[in-house]
Protein backbone atom coordinates (compact mmCIF):
# COMPACT_ATOMS: atom_id res chain seq x y z
CA UNK A 1 0.00 0.00 0.00
CA UNK A 2 1.01 3.81 -0.47
CA UNK A 3 3.78 5.64 0.98
CA UNK A 4 3.01 8.30 3.11
CA UNK A 5 3.57 9.46 7.06
CA UNK A 6 3.35 6.38 9.79
CA UNK A 7 -0.01 7.90 11.16
CA UNK A 8 -3.51 5.71 10.29
CA UNK A 9 -4.28 8.14 8.10
CA UNK A 10 -0.59 7.90 6.43
CA UNK A 11 -0.82 4.09 6.75
CA UNK A 12 -3.55 3.99 3.96
CA UNK A 13 -0.67 4.34 1.91
CA UNK A 14 0.76 0.59 1.11
CA UNK A 15 -1.72 -2.55 0.36
CA UNK A 16 -1.34 -4.71 -3.10
CA UNK A 17 0.89 -5.37 -5.72
CA UNK A 18 -0.05 -7.44 -8.58
CA UNK A 19 0.03 -8.76 -11.94
CA UNK A 20 3.41 -10.32 -13.61
CA UNK A 21 3.42 -10.05 -16.88
CA UNK A 22 7.70 -11.15 -17.75
CA UNK A 23 9.45 -13.86 -16.18
CA UNK A 24 11.56 -12.74 -13.81
CA UNK A 25 14.88 -13.36 -15.78
CA UNK A 26 13.25 -10.80 -18.51
CA UNK A 27 16.05 -8.61 -16.83
CA UNK A 28 18.51 -8.08 -20.11
CA UNK A 29 16.24 -5.28 -21.62
CA UNK A 30 17.24 -2.97 -18.32
CA UNK A 31 21.26 -3.17 -19.67
CA UNK A 32 19.79 -0.25 -22.27
CA UNK A 33 18.35 2.09 -19.17
CA UNK A 34 19.43 5.54 -19.40
CA UNK A 35 21.41 7.27 -16.08
CA UNK A 36 20.95 10.93 -15.92
CA UNK A 37 23.38 13.20 -14.81
CA UNK A 38 24.31 12.08 -11.07
CA UNK A 39 22.69 15.12 -8.66
CA UNK A 40 23.53 15.68 -4.81
CA UNK A 41 21.08 13.83 -2.47
CA UNK A 42 20.90 14.18 1.12
CA UNK A 43 22.86 15.38 3.84
CA UNK A 44 24.64 12.30 4.18
CA UNK A 45 26.80 13.29 1.17
CA UNK A 46 25.34 10.69 -1.29
CA UNK A 47 24.98 10.98 -5.08
CA UNK A 48 21.64 10.30 -6.92
CA UNK A 49 21.20 8.88 -10.20
CA UNK A 50 18.27 8.33 -12.03
CA UNK A 51 17.19 6.70 -15.49
CA UNK A 52 14.30 5.33 -17.76
CA UNK A 53 13.50 1.60 -17.92
CA UNK A 54 12.42 -0.16 -21.49
CA UNK A 55 8.68 -0.44 -20.80
CA UNK A 56 8.69 3.39 -19.72
CA UNK A 57 9.63 2.90 -15.48
CA UNK A 58 11.92 5.36 -14.08
CA UNK A 59 13.98 3.90 -11.12
CA UNK A 60 16.46 6.21 -8.70
CA UNK A 61 19.32 5.26 -6.63
CA UNK A 62 21.27 6.67 -4.20
CA UNK A 63 24.87 6.47 -3.41
CA UNK A 64 27.08 7.47 -0.28
CA UNK A 65 30.59 8.72 -0.46
CA UNK A 66 31.77 5.68 1.71
CA UNK A 67 29.87 2.91 0.07
CA UNK A 68 29.78 -0.24 1.91
CA UNK A 69 29.09 -2.53 -0.95
CA UNK A 70 25.32 -3.39 -0.02
CA UNK A 71 22.76 -2.55 -2.04
CA UNK A 72 19.22 -1.83 -0.73
CA UNK A 73 16.90 -2.75 -3.60
CA UNK A 74 13.10 -1.21 -2.10
CA UNK A 75 10.32 -2.22 -3.65
CA UNK A 76 7.60 0.74 -2.85
CA UNK A 77 3.95 -0.30 -1.65
CA UNK A 78 0.22 0.33 -3.80
CA UNK A 79 -0.17 3.79 -5.21
CA UNK A 80 1.64 6.36 -7.50
CA UNK A 81 3.91 4.59 -9.69
CA UNK A 82 6.85 6.78 -8.72
CA UNK A 83 10.29 5.71 -7.97
CA UNK A 84 11.22 5.34 -4.67
CA UNK A 85 13.92 3.32 -3.23
CA UNK A 86 13.60 3.40 0.75
CA UNK A 87 10.54 3.44 2.83
CA UNK A 88 10.62 6.57 4.74
CA UNK A 89 13.27 9.44 4.86
CA UNK A 90 14.48 8.74 8.15
CA UNK A 91 15.02 5.47 7.14
CA UNK A 92 16.84 6.35 4.20
CA UNK A 93 19.36 9.14 6.41
CA UNK A 94 20.26 6.60 9.15
CA UNK A 95 21.03 3.75 6.03
CA UNK A 96 23.26 6.10 3.82
CA UNK A 97 24.89 7.27 6.89
CA UNK A 98 25.78 3.95 7.43
CA UNK A 99 27.32 3.40 3.60
CA UNK A 100 24.23 1.17 2.22
CA UNK A 101 22.84 2.50 -1.23
CA UNK A 102 19.91 2.40 -2.23
CA UNK A 103 17.44 2.18 -5.48
CA UNK A 104 13.94 1.44 -6.35
CA UNK A 105 11.99 1.65 -9.59
CA UNK A 106 8.32 2.97 -10.18
CA UNK A 107 7.19 -0.03 -11.82
CA UNK A 108 5.68 0.20 -15.32
CA UNK A 109 3.28 3.46 -15.01
CA UNK A 110 1.05 2.77 -18.18
CA UNK A 111 -0.48 -0.32 -16.06
CA UNK A 112 -2.56 -0.87 -12.64
CA UNK A 113 -1.45 0.49 -9.74
CA UNK A 114 -1.78 -3.14 -8.61
CA UNK A 115 1.92 -3.52 -9.92
CA UNK A 116 2.63 -7.18 -10.09
CA UNK A 117 2.56 -7.47 -14.05
CA UNK A 118 6.31 -5.26 -14.17
CA UNK A 119 7.26 -4.99 -10.26
CA UNK A 120 9.48 -7.80 -10.15
CA UNK A 121 10.69 -7.20 -13.69
CA UNK A 122 11.46 -3.65 -13.25
CA UNK A 123 13.26 -4.18 -9.90
CA UNK A 124 15.64 -6.73 -11.06
CA UNK A 125 16.18 -4.19 -14.49
CA UNK A 126 16.56 -1.40 -11.81
CA UNK A 127 19.58 -3.52 -10.44
CA UNK A 128 21.01 -4.18 -13.64
CA UNK A 129 21.21 -0.60 -14.31
CA UNK A 130 22.59 0.29 -11.40
CA UNK A 131 25.29 -2.11 -11.66
CA UNK A 132 26.03 -0.60 -15.05
CA UNK A 133 25.86 2.54 -13.89
CA UNK A 134 26.91 2.93 -10.34
CA UNK A 135 28.93 0.04 -9.56
CA UNK A 136 28.79 -3.70 -8.70
CA UNK A 137 27.21 -4.33 -5.16
CA UNK A 138 29.45 -6.78 -3.03
CA UNK A 139 25.88 -7.57 -1.56
CA UNK A 140 22.26 -6.55 -2.72
CA UNK A 141 19.05 -7.08 -0.28
CA UNK A 142 15.44 -6.65 -1.19
CA UNK A 143 13.60 -4.42 0.85
CA UNK A 144 10.13 -4.19 0.56
CA UNK A 145 6.78 -2.74 2.18
CA UNK A 146 3.19 -3.65 1.84
CA UNK A 147 2.15 -4.35 -2.07
CA UNK A 148 6.20 -4.11 -2.08
CA UNK A 149 6.74 -6.31 0.27
CA UNK A 150 4.50 -8.91 -2.71
CA UNK A 151 6.81 -8.07 -5.20
CA UNK A 152 10.04 -8.62 -3.11
CA UNK A 153 8.13 -11.91 -1.76
CA UNK A 154 8.69 -12.48 -5.54
CA UNK A 155 12.37 -11.73 -5.68
CA UNK A 156 13.09 -13.33 -2.69
CA UNK A 157 11.58 -16.45 -4.64
CA UNK A 158 13.10 -15.79 -7.94
CA UNK A 159 16.30 -13.84 -7.31
CA UNK A 160 18.98 -16.03 -6.36
CA UNK A 161 22.05 -15.17 -7.30
CA UNK A 162 20.96 -11.81 -8.06
CA UNK A 163 19.74 -10.96 -4.42
CA UNK A 164 21.25 -12.23 -1.60
CA UNK A 165 18.09 -11.53 1.54
CA UNK A 166 15.14 -9.95 1.96
CA UNK A 167 13.76 -7.10 4.72
CA UNK A 168 10.07 -7.39 4.19
CA UNK A 169 8.14 -4.84 5.86
CA UNK A 170 4.52 -5.28 6.58
CA UNK A 171 4.32 -7.37 3.51
CA UNK A 172 0.79 -8.27 1.59
CA UNK A 173 2.61 -11.82 1.71
CA UNK A 174 -0.62 -13.80 1.18
CA UNK A 175 -0.81 -12.50 -2.03
CA UNK A 176 -4.10 -10.75 -4.19
CA UNK A 177 -6.01 -13.85 -4.48
CA UNK A 178 -6.63 -14.66 -0.65
CA UNK A 179 -6.80 -10.75 0.23
CA UNK A 180 -9.65 -9.85 -2.63
CA UNK A 181 -11.53 -13.28 -1.00
CA UNK A 182 -11.56 -12.19 2.48
CA UNK A 183 -12.15 -8.66 1.79
CA UNK A 184 -15.23 -9.20 -0.83
CA UNK A 185 -16.43 -11.68 2.34
CA UNK A 186 -16.34 -8.53 4.34
CA UNK A 187 -17.80 -6.47 1.58
CA UNK A 188 -21.04 -8.66 0.95
CA UNK A 189 -21.93 -8.94 4.57
CA UNK A 190 -22.10 -5.74 5.12
CA UNK A 191 -24.16 -4.65 1.85
CA UNK A 192 -26.43 -7.96 2.84
CA UNK A 193 -27.31 -6.26 6.14
CA UNK A 194 -27.13 -2.85 5.84
CA UNK A 195 -26.89 -1.39 2.00
CA UNK A 196 -28.13 -4.34 -0.24
CA UNK A 197 -29.27 -2.18 -2.94
CA UNK A 198 -25.24 -2.18 -3.65
CA UNK A 199 -25.07 -6.28 -3.41
CA UNK A 200 -24.72 -6.28 -7.48
CA UNK A 201 -22.15 -3.66 -7.04
CA UNK A 202 -19.72 -5.44 -5.36
CA UNK A 203 -17.27 -6.74 -8.31
CA UNK A 204 -16.84 -5.89 -12.09
CA UNK A 205 -16.52 -2.47 -10.85
CA UNK A 206 -16.44 0.27 -13.75
CA UNK A 207 -14.27 2.64 -12.38
CA UNK A 208 -12.10 4.67 -9.94
CA UNK A 209 -15.04 6.61 -9.29
CA UNK A 210 -17.69 3.91 -8.72
CA UNK A 211 -15.36 1.90 -6.43
CA UNK A 212 -15.22 5.32 -4.67
CA UNK A 213 -18.33 6.01 -4.26
CA UNK A 214 -19.30 2.56 -3.59
CA UNK A 215 -17.06 2.88 -0.21
CA UNK A 216 -18.74 5.81 1.03
CA UNK A 217 -21.89 4.31 0.84
CA UNK A 218 -20.94 1.19 2.45
CA UNK A 219 -18.83 3.36 5.43
CA UNK A 220 -21.89 5.27 6.20
CA UNK A 221 -23.98 2.16 6.02
CA UNK A 222 -21.77 1.60 8.61
CA UNK A 223 -22.00 4.64 10.45
CA UNK A 224 -26.02 4.13 10.57
CA UNK A 225 -25.71 0.47 11.84
CA UNK A 226 -22.93 1.45 14.67
CA UNK A 227 -25.96 2.84 16.82
CA UNK A 228 -28.01 -0.25 17.58
CA UNK A 229 -26.57 -3.76 19.46
CA UNK A 230 -28.04 -5.59 16.30
CA UNK A 231 -26.23 -3.57 13.52
CA UNK A 232 -22.61 -3.48 16.17
CA UNK A 233 -23.13 -6.98 16.30
CA UNK A 234 -22.96 -7.55 12.77
CA UNK A 235 -20.44 -5.24 11.94
CA UNK A 236 -18.81 -7.26 13.96
CA UNK A 237 -19.49 -10.19 11.98
CA UNK A 238 -18.01 -8.70 8.88
CA UNK A 239 -14.60 -6.97 10.76
CA UNK A 240 -14.24 -11.20 11.36
CA UNK A 241 -14.34 -11.98 7.80
CA UNK A 242 -12.16 -9.05 6.86
CA UNK A 243 -9.46 -10.19 9.43
CA UNK A 244 -10.05 -6.67 11.18
CA UNK A 245 -7.42 -5.78 13.99
CA UNK A 246 -9.10 -4.76 17.32
CA UNK A 247 -6.78 -2.05 18.25
CA UNK A 248 -7.07 1.26 17.07
CA UNK A 249 -4.92 4.26 16.79
CA UNK A 250 -5.10 6.82 20.27
CA UNK A 251 -6.65 3.52 22.44
CA UNK A 252 -5.15 0.64 24.17
CA UNK A 253 -5.87 -3.13 23.39
CA UNK A 254 -8.94 -4.10 24.56
CA UNK A 255 -9.18 -6.87 27.23
CA UNK A 256 -9.62 -10.37 25.69
CA UNK A 257 -12.65 -10.37 26.54
CA UNK A 258 -13.99 -7.02 26.16
CA UNK A 259 -15.83 -7.81 23.30
CA UNK A 260 -17.90 -4.57 23.18
CA UNK A 261 -14.68 -2.59 22.76
CA UNK A 262 -13.05 -4.47 20.42
CA UNK A 263 -15.76 -3.86 18.01
CA UNK A 264 -15.92 -0.19 19.07
CA UNK A 265 -11.87 -0.33 18.26
CA UNK A 266 -12.62 -2.39 14.86
CA UNK A 267 -15.58 0.14 13.83
CA UNK A 268 -13.00 2.97 14.38
CA UNK A 269 -10.75 1.48 12.19
CA UNK A 270 -13.84 0.95 9.51
CA UNK A 271 -15.26 4.61 10.17
CA UNK A 272 -11.44 6.09 9.61
CA UNK A 273 -11.17 4.93 5.92
CA UNK A 274 -10.24 1.13 5.83
CA UNK A 275 -13.02 0.58 2.93
CA UNK A 276 -12.02 3.73 1.60
CA UNK A 277 -9.14 2.40 0.83
CA UNK A 278 -9.61 -1.88 0.34
CA UNK A 279 -13.11 -0.84 -2.53
CA UNK A 280 -10.94 1.18 -4.66
CA UNK A 281 -8.18 -1.10 -4.45
CA UNK A 282 -10.32 -3.81 -5.86
CA UNK A 283 -10.74 -1.81 -9.05
CA UNK A 284 -6.96 -1.51 -9.31
CA UNK A 285 -6.77 -5.15 -8.95
CA UNK A 286 -9.21 -6.20 -11.27
CA UNK A 287 -7.59 -4.06 -13.30
CA UNK A 288 -4.57 -6.02 -13.36
CA UNK A 289 -6.55 -9.42 -13.31
CA UNK A 290 -8.69 -8.74 -16.29
CA UNK A 291 -12.11 -8.52 -14.39
CA UNK A 292 -13.41 -10.40 -10.81
CA UNK A 293 -11.16 -12.90 -9.25
CA UNK A 294 -13.13 -13.62 -6.23
CA UNK A 295 -16.58 -15.32 -5.87
CA UNK A 296 -18.87 -15.39 -2.84
CA UNK A 297 -21.17 -18.80 -3.92
CA UNK A 298 -20.12 -21.56 -2.56
CA UNK A 299 -18.78 -20.39 0.73
CA UNK A 300 -20.06 -21.15 3.84
CA UNK A 301 -20.11 -18.17 5.94
CA UNK A 302 -20.70 -20.62 9.50
CA UNK A 303 -17.63 -22.44 8.69
CA UNK A 304 -15.58 -19.29 7.60
CA UNK A 305 -16.55 -17.43 10.72
CA UNK A 306 -16.07 -20.82 13.17
CA UNK A 307 -12.38 -20.70 11.57
CA UNK A 308 -11.90 -16.82 12.63
CA UNK A 309 -9.99 -15.89 15.96
CA UNK A 310 -12.66 -13.35 16.32
CA UNK A 311 -15.97 -15.42 16.46
CA UNK A 312 -16.10 -15.49 20.25
CA UNK A 313 -16.47 -11.93 19.96
CA UNK A 314 -19.22 -12.26 16.92
CA UNK A 315 -21.11 -14.52 19.29
CA UNK A 316 -20.84 -12.57 22.54
CA UNK A 317 -22.52 -9.23 20.71
CA UNK A 318 -25.27 -11.54 18.89
CA UNK A 319 -26.36 -13.05 22.04
CA UNK A 320 -26.21 -9.52 23.74
CA UNK A 321 -28.38 -8.08 20.72
CA UNK A 322 -31.09 -11.07 21.00
CA UNK A 323 -29.96 -11.67 17.21
CA UNK A 324 -29.97 -15.56 15.64
CA UNK A 325 -26.33 -15.76 14.59
CA UNK A 326 -26.63 -19.17 12.57
CA UNK A 327 -29.43 -17.84 11.02
CA UNK A 328 -27.37 -14.87 9.98
CA UNK A 329 -24.64 -17.00 8.67
CA UNK A 330 -27.12 -19.33 6.99
CA UNK A 331 -29.02 -16.54 5.24
CA UNK A 332 -25.33 -15.29 3.94
CA UNK A 333 -24.29 -18.41 3.03
CA UNK A 334 -27.35 -19.15 0.67
CA UNK A 335 -27.88 -15.71 -0.75
CA UNK A 336 -24.20 -15.62 -1.78
CA UNK A 337 -24.34 -15.59 -5.69
CA UNK A 338 -21.34 -13.85 -6.80
CA UNK A 339 -19.04 -15.89 -9.19
CA UNK A 340 -15.53 -15.24 -10.47
CA UNK A 341 -14.12 -15.05 -13.81
CA UNK A 342 -11.92 -18.11 -14.07
CA UNK A 343 -9.42 -16.60 -15.85
CA UNK A 344 -9.40 -13.55 -14.08
CA UNK A 345 -8.68 -15.52 -10.91
CA UNK A 346 -5.99 -17.13 -12.48
CA UNK A 347 -4.12 -14.61 -13.69
CA UNK A 348 -4.19 -13.07 -9.96
CA UNK A 349 -3.01 -16.80 -8.98
CA UNK A 350 0.17 -16.54 -11.11
CA UNK A 351 0.84 -12.97 -10.49
CA UNK A 352 0.01 -12.51 -6.63
CA UNK A 353 0.59 -15.72 -5.25
CA UNK A 354 3.88 -16.94 -3.47
CA UNK A 355 5.21 -19.45 -1.08
CA UNK A 356 8.34 -20.78 -1.54
CA UNK A 357 12.04 -18.62 -0.55
CA UNK A 358 15.26 -18.91 -2.74
CA UNK A 359 17.33 -16.36 0.05
CA UNK A 360 16.76 -15.95 3.54
CA UNK A 361 13.84 -13.52 4.70
CA UNK A 362 13.23 -11.71 7.97
CA UNK A 363 9.86 -10.79 7.97
CA UNK A 364 8.60 -7.18 10.43
CA UNK A 365 4.80 -6.95 10.81
CA UNK A 366 2.97 -4.91 13.40
CA UNK A 367 0.42 -6.69 15.56
CA UNK A 368 -2.52 -4.42 14.78
CA UNK A 369 -2.72 -3.87 11.02
CA UNK A 370 -5.50 -2.51 9.46
CA UNK A 371 -5.15 -2.83 5.81
CA UNK A 372 -2.88 -5.99 5.38
CA UNK A 373 -3.56 -8.09 8.97
CA UNK A 374 -0.91 -9.48 10.69
CA UNK A 375 -2.68 -12.94 10.11
CA UNK A 376 -1.46 -12.57 6.45
CA UNK A 377 2.24 -13.90 7.90
CA UNK A 378 0.06 -17.07 9.16
CA UNK A 379 -0.46 -17.89 5.75
CA UNK A 380 2.52 -16.96 4.58
CA UNK A 381 4.70 -18.90 6.66
CA UNK A 382 2.72 -22.39 6.17
CA UNK A 383 3.24 -21.89 2.61
CA UNK A 384 6.69 -21.43 2.76
CA UNK A 385 7.15 -24.39 4.71
CA UNK A 386 4.95 -26.78 2.70
CA UNK A 387 7.74 -26.00 0.10
CA UNK A 388 10.36 -27.18 2.29
CA UNK A 389 12.04 -23.55 2.27
CA UNK A 390 10.80 -22.88 5.66
CA UNK A 391 14.44 -22.51 7.29
CA UNK A 392 15.07 -19.77 5.36
CA UNK A 393 12.22 -17.20 7.01
CA UNK A 394 11.83 -15.52 10.01
CA UNK A 395 8.49 -13.41 11.11
CA UNK A 396 9.05 -10.51 13.63
CA UNK A 397 6.19 -8.58 15.21
CA UNK A 398 5.96 -5.35 16.66
CA UNK A 399 3.54 -4.22 19.57
CA UNK A 400 1.76 -0.85 17.34
CA UNK A 401 -1.48 -0.21 15.46
CA UNK A 402 -1.23 1.02 11.99
CA UNK A 403 -0.12 -0.73 8.74
CA UNK A 404 3.54 -0.17 8.00
CA UNK A 405 3.95 1.65 11.53
CA UNK A 406 7.70 0.82 12.36
CA UNK A 407 10.33 3.08 14.04
CA UNK A 408 13.56 3.83 11.59
CA UNK A 409 15.16 1.52 14.53
CA UNK A 410 12.86 -1.41 14.45
CA UNK A 411 13.64 -0.98 10.38
CA UNK A 412 17.68 -0.45 10.87
CA UNK A 413 17.76 -3.82 13.28
CA UNK A 414 15.81 -5.90 11.13
CA UNK A 415 18.51 -5.28 8.31
CA UNK A 416 20.79 -5.82 10.73
CA UNK A 417 19.67 -9.02 11.91
CA UNK A 418 18.74 -10.51 8.77
CA UNK A 419 22.77 -9.37 7.53
CA UNK A 420 23.90 -11.61 10.25
CA UNK A 421 22.14 -14.47 9.18
CA UNK A 422 23.84 -13.51 5.38
CA UNK A 423 27.29 -13.87 7.17
CA UNK A 424 27.26 -16.50 9.48
CA UNK A 425 24.83 -18.68 7.43
CA UNK A 426 22.71 -19.14 10.57
CA UNK A 427 19.61 -17.22 12.39
CA UNK A 428 20.92 -18.30 15.27
CA UNK A 429 18.88 -16.05 18.00
CA UNK A 430 19.35 -12.62 15.99
CA UNK A 431 16.09 -12.69 14.70
CA UNK A 432 14.38 -13.16 18.43
CA UNK A 433 12.23 -10.45 19.93
CA UNK A 434 14.34 -10.13 22.61
CA UNK A 435 17.63 -9.61 20.48
CA UNK A 436 15.87 -7.48 17.86
CA UNK A 437 14.35 -5.06 20.69
CA UNK A 438 18.27 -4.52 22.03
CA UNK A 439 19.76 -4.10 18.69
CA UNK A 440 16.91 -1.78 18.11
CA UNK A 441 17.04 -0.02 21.24
CA UNK A 442 20.99 0.59 21.10
CA UNK A 443 20.28 2.72 17.95
CA UNK A 444 19.23 5.28 20.06
CA UNK A 445 17.08 6.36 17.46
CA UNK A 446 13.12 6.36 18.12
CA UNK A 447 12.29 3.52 19.98
CA UNK A 448 11.15 -0.31 19.49
CA UNK A 449 8.43 -2.44 20.76
CA UNK A 450 9.46 -5.81 19.24
CA UNK A 451 7.28 -8.13 21.10
CA UNK A 452 6.26 -12.26 21.18
CA UNK A 453 3.06 -13.03 18.82
CA UNK A 454 1.64 -15.99 16.69
CA UNK A 455 -0.69 -14.55 14.29
CA UNK A 456 -3.90 -16.49 14.15
CA UNK A 457 -5.39 -18.13 10.81
CA UNK A 458 -5.77 -15.99 7.99
CA UNK A 459 -9.89 -16.44 7.26
CA UNK A 460 -11.08 -16.28 4.33
CA UNK A 461 -8.66 -18.59 2.71
CA UNK A 462 -10.56 -20.84 0.08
Amino acid sequence: MPRLPRSFVAALCAATAFAFTAAAGSAPAAATATAAAPAAATATAATRYSGTLPDGATWIADRPARWNGTLLLFSHGFGPLSPADAPSSGYADRLLAEGYALAGSSYDPNGSTWALKSAERDQLATLTAFTDTVGRPVRTIGVGSSMGGLVNARLARDGAGRIDGALNLCGLVAGGVDLEDYQLDAEYTLAWFFDRADLPHLVDLPDQAAASALADRLTAAVDNAQRTPAGRARIALAAAYLNQSAWAPGQAPPAPTDYANQEAQQYAWLRQGVLNFIVPGRFAIEQSAGGNPSSTKGVDYTALLNRSWHAPEVRALYAAAGLDLNADTAALTAGAGITASSAARANLTATSTVGSLGVPMLALHTTSDQLVPVEQENAYAARVQASGSGALLKQAYVARQGHCNFTTAEMVAGLHALEQRLITGSWGTAATPAALQSRAVALNLDGAAFTNWTPSPLTGVR
